[in-house]
């Protein structure tokens, strides 16, 4: 909600439909794998180095879809 709010009140923020559906799908995903894993890994050192490596991969996708940190396609280099 903070870009489609921020969105109101500036032009610097400019998502599409299609940005929200790919931010979506990716909190959806992350969010359903973290939730996989604290359902099946037991041990709380596992689950937490499991988790942590799940949001290290969803900080670094969505680093390189805002500002293509890495240079992908994907960030429309």
């Amino acid at each position: 909600m903070i870009p489609f709010l921020a969105m109101q009140f500036t032009t610097e923020v400019n998502w599409s439909v299609a940005d929200f559906l790919i931010m979506g799908l990716l909190l959806l995903a992350g969010g359903l794998a973290i939730d996989l894993v604290l359902r099946k890994i037991s041990g709380s050192r596992n689950r937490l180095i499991t988790s942590g490596i799940i949001l290290l991969v969803f900080l670094l996708i969505w680093a390189e879809l805002a500002v293509g940190v890495f240079g992908t396609p994907f960030a429309g280099s």
